[in-house]
């Protein structure tokens, strides 16, 4: 071999590695059909490959460890096909054509849900992504209810900012009211058109201090908030679990812009019926059911016609 063919040798072995070390540092976004009625709506395209969801999700996977193997930092982002279908009519681009598929699924890497892959099974990642999606989804329903609310006609103060702090001082509030554990928290608004659901897991040590997730909290004082506003009958429930004692369970209705406890047999009766059905649930072992306890008037409070 002579030493032009060896000196060419190694300059493309050298290009080979320096082009995949970059292609390392290129994220990468994989748009997910998550369910079946997803993957029906894009079977209509020609150019769209699969024909079985299944499968599909088999090569996803087989997809996503790829790129992992290959150092690949990698976001799956939810692929919406009616949310696809405005895209390509907004963008004037032909939506069966793999292109525009590609182009939606880049324009998702900032402006859907996603979820980073670190190795997990689909059938982890598959939950975490619609978990997203449906977080998303309510905190953009509720600001949009929060940003829409106008003025007071009366004191001019902002309805939606107003009802949004109200529903922070009510969380601490019910956060005091709990003490010491671990709390699981959720609150249920219905809307005109849709039905907001948060969740918020949080835990007060012995010195009263709250750790639990600033994002998470923040969209559930965004529901309770909406809630307030849109002067909803929803409801909240609080389960408190501490070493050694049984799990407690508190609730509380929306009821003129506040938080009013239930009696210990309502939520009884709430926490023991089959919300689908309306069929009675037996009663959790090791489960106390409990009247919610009253909140302080909150003296920030602001009455508004």
């Amino acid at each position: 071999m002579t030493t032009t063919t060896t000196t060419t040798t190694t300059t493309t072995r050298l290009r080979r590695a320096l082009r995949r070390a970059l292609r390392r540092e290129i994220p990468s976004t994989v748009g997910l059909l998550a369910d079946e009625q997803d993957f029906a709506a894009m079977r209509r395209y020609r150019t769209f490959a699969f024909d079985d969801h299944g499968t599909y999700l088999k090569e996803i996977e087989a997809l996503l460890k790829s790129l992992a193997r290959q150092g690949t930092h990698t976001t799956v982002a939810l692929f919406d096909p009616d949310e696809y279908v405005s895209y390509c009519a907004e963008t004037g681009l032909d939506p069966d054509h793999p292109t525009s598929r590609s182009r939606f699924t880049d324009h998702l890497a900032t402006t859907g849900a996603r979820v980073t892959y670190t190795g997990q099974p689909l059938t982890t990642l598959l939950p975490e992504l619609v978990d997203t999606a449906v977080r998303r989804a309510t905190w953009e329903y509720a600001t949009t209810v929060l940003a829409t609310a106008g003025d007071c006609p009366d004191c001019d103060l902002d309805l939606g900012r107003d009802a949004f702090d109200h529903a922070t001082r009510l969380l601490l509030a019910l956060l005091d009211g709990a003490g010491s554990g671990t709390h699981h928290l959720v609150c249920s608004v219905p809307a005109a058109d849709d039905h907001l659901l948060a969740v918020l897991h949080t835990a007060r040590d012995d010195q009263g201090t709250n750790h639990h997730d600033p994002t998470a909290a923040t969209e559930f004082a965004a529901v309770l908030a909406a809630g307030l506003v849109l002067a909803a009958p929803g409801g909240l429930v609080l389960r408190a679990t501490h070493p050694g004692r049984p799990d407690r369970v508190h609730g509380w209705r929306l009821a003129d812009g506040t938080l009013a406890p239930l009696t210990e047999a309502e939520v009884f009766a709430a926490y023991c019926t089959d919300a689908r059905t309306g069929e009675p649930l037996p009663p959790e072992h090791g489960v106390d059911h409990r009247a919610g306890f009253p909140l302080a008037p909150d003296p920030g409070t602001h009455r508004h016609p």
